[in-house]
């Protein structure tokens, strides 16, 4: 008998709970933030720059120089490129296409017009021409002429 009433105990908790409404609880909270804030912003750019062109003499066989510069402060920016011609450099040339062509005096002449070309003639006997003469008949012009003759470059040392 014992048995049965504790098996009935037993199935009447087991079901009553089984059987039980579950517990619902409402709960409502309610929250204010009140926030202030100060913030710096610092903007770091790049420096100013001035770029110097690239000035390329593409043809090698042309008597120029590229020549390029810039300069730059924190409010003003310059740049600038140009091209140099080489007097001597010219001359040469020239020189060279007129000796080419067969006019070998033509030639020497253009040569002449370098102080030191001509001072190096005159040294060696045989005077630059001038007015169409060569030999004694260009020296005596020369000579008589002095204003005529080439003259000498100043050194930029």
């Amino acid at each position: 008998m014992y048995k049965r009433i504790a098996t009935a105990v037993l199935f009447v908790m087991t079901t009553s709970l089984a059987m039980a409404d579950p517990i619902v609880t409402d709960s409502t909270s309610r929250s204010t933030t009140d926030s202030n804030s100060t913030s710096t912003t610092t903007v770091k750019s790049p420096p100013p720059t001035a770029v110097a062109p690239a000035v390329t003499v593409i043809n090698s066989d042309v008597c120029a120089v590229g020549v390029s510069g810039a300069a730059q402060t924190q409010i003003l920016g310059i740049s600038f490129g140009s091209t140099m011609i080489d007097k001597n450099c010219e001359r040469l040339k020239l020189a060279r296409g007129i000796y080419d062509m067969g006019m070998k005096v033509a030639a020497v002449a253009i040569m002449c017009q370098d102080e030191r070309v001509f001072s190096a003639m005159m040294n060696a006997g045989t005077p630059c021409p001038v007015d169409g003469k060569i030999g004694e008949s260009a020296k005596e012009i020369w000579t008589a002429e002095p204003k005529r003759q080439p003259q000498k470059v100043k050194s930029q040392d």
